[in-house]
């Protein structure tokens, strides 16, 4: 028998009712979704990799020298609260360094109600990240999930590959629509269904036109596109818990993504597909958190010692800008932009927050102690003197959500970034900001002379009056280190 070093731990949940039939009851993966989402995050290089040929090439997880901890919490009946809050238990008391989140509800929920923000809560605190999806209910305002400002939200965006396949019609026309075919059809007919809810109408306008419509389906081709942009199907801000908190908070790869799966499940899962494959390509914000959690893990390997906090800055404030010409929900979609872990391991600086950070907040969005106590699980309070805003936060954006009506405003946001950078070093702020946005740093150079030296800021952000949404950015320079946060104003009805 082979031994595995991979795979270090393995545990599997099921609180209430019996197992479904067709899944497995111990810690494997029975429908694929595990082994991919895991192999992304950290496989080994395998050459000659593909599905069924398409994609072929050297595949390798983001980190493939760490380590893989297991906690099964999703059958194909769904995923238990309970289930989740025991596995985050076990997974904080084994002493994992990151935590790999490729699930999530189909609406935000407050976070005193939502199992994944408590167990990141509490992950948090004995400093351990949380890399989220951001939920594939795009492109809908306000359908961006696991948006707890502890964690880390994941939005996808695409690779520059994509696999076309053209379907030419019996009167000639042909289309080209993204799927999945790795064989030629020849000169053999096939029926022909369509499985969504189609109208009888239109089953009468096929056969009115030709007794015997007939349509040639190609085999699929490989293709190179420019990337990234923000698939449609990632969802977006605003948060909608925390409107003044930006979420998502970046964005990576999600589309089209070859990985291991599973040799319990078939390419599909659906009933009568009997192709096993050691490799599939698949699509989803679930497929986009392994590569953020991935380049944690890969910063942290430079940065042990660093915080949730500031292995999340790290990976914000280095994101690659995206264009809102081509991604017109802007940082509603995309965050801070699109990941960059090599720029991640030396941001210059950081913006930190702790547990005492995250308690203030809540307690300035109207949390009592009973709420408060349900996301923190210790003995924590909400009094005058930890009663903050959400705007002082320090947090490696900003936001700001402005009611329609309102004839004008101005809003100030307390910041305090750590040196990581050189030890000597002096930062200029630059503010890229529309016509008619007023915004202000003070003060607008910060001088270090020391590694974990902390300077703080004031960013003030006014405007007679605001409707739709307005982008911007504060950077600092050194000129060496470009530390970028988006500034977001948006109005709301």
């Amino acid at each position: 028998m082979r031994k595995c070093s991979k795979i270090i731990g393995a545990r599997y949940y099921h609180g209430a009712g019996p197992i479904p039939p067709l899944d497995i009851p111990s810690p494997r993966d029975s429908l694929g979704h595990g082994s991919h989402t895991a192999s992304t995050a950290a496989g080994r290089e395998v050459s000659g990799a593909s599905l069924l040929g398409l994609g072929s090439g050297t595949a390798r997880g983001g980190v493939p020298s760490a380590r893989i901890a297991v906690y099964k919490v999703c059958w194909s009946d769904g995923c238990q609260d309970a289930d989740i809050l025991a596995a985050f238990d076990d997974a904080i008391a084994d002493g994992v360094d990151i935590l790999s989140l490729s699930i999530g509800g189909d609406n935000p929920s407050d976070y005193f109600n939502d199992s994944i923000a408590i167990g990141a809560f509490h992950a948090m605190k004995k400093g351990i990240l949380a890399s989220n999806s951001a939920g594939n209910s795009g492109p809908y305002p306000y359908s961006a999930v696991n948006i707890a400002p502890w964690t880390l939200t994941v939005a996808a965006s695409t690779i520059d590959r994509r696999f076309a396949t053209a379907v030419k019609l019996g009167n000639g026309n042909v289309y080209e629509g993204v799927s999945l075919n790795t064989f030629t059809l020849g000169n053999t007919m096939y029926p022909m269904i369509y499985g969504g809810d189609a109208p009888n109408t239109k089953k009468g306008y096929s056969s009115s036109k030709s007794s015997t419509p007939t349509a040639t389906i190609f085999k699929t081709v490989e293709e190179k596109q420019p990337a990234p942009t923000v698939v449609a199907f990632s969802s977006r801000g605003p948060n909608g818990i925390t409107a003044d908190i930006l979420k998502p908070d970046l964005t990576a790869p999600g589309v089209a993504i070859l990985a291991a799966w599973s040799a319990a499940s078939t390419v599909t899962g659906m009933e009568g597909d009997t192709r096993v494959v050691p490799y599939n390509i698949i699509s989803g914000t679930s497929m986009s958190c392994p590569h953020a959690t991935a380049a944690a893990a890969y910063v942290k390997s430079f940065r042990p010692t660093w915080s949730p906090a500031a292995l999340k800055s790290a990976l914000m404030t280095t994101a690659n800008p995206m264009s809102q010409s081509v991604n017109p929900d802007a940082e509603f979609a995309y965050g801070a932009g699109h990941i960059n872990p090599v720029r991640a391991t030396d941001p210059g600086l950081v913006y930190d927050a702790g547990p005492e950070d995250y308690v203030r907040m809540l307690c300035s969005q109207g949390y009592n102690t009973t709420t408060l106590r349900q996301v923190t699980g210790d003995i924590s309070t909400c009094s005058e003197s930890n009663n903050g805003t959400v705007w002082d936060l320090n947090y490696p954006s900003f936001a700001l959500s402005v009611r329609d009506d309102t004839p004008s405003f101005n809003q100030s946001f307390h910041r305090t970034v750590t040196n990581v950078g050189s030890p000597a070093s002096v930062y200029r702020a630059n503010v890229t900001t529309p016509t008619g946005l007023n915004i202000q740093v003070t003060p607008g150079i910060l001088s270090f002379k020391a590694l974990g030296e902390m300077q703080s800021f004031v960013v003030t952000v006014s405007r007679q009056n605001v409707s739709g949404m307005i982008s911007a950015a504060l950077v600092w320079s050194d000129g060496v280190h470009q530390v970028r946060s988006p500034i977001v104003v948006y109005g709301t009805s």
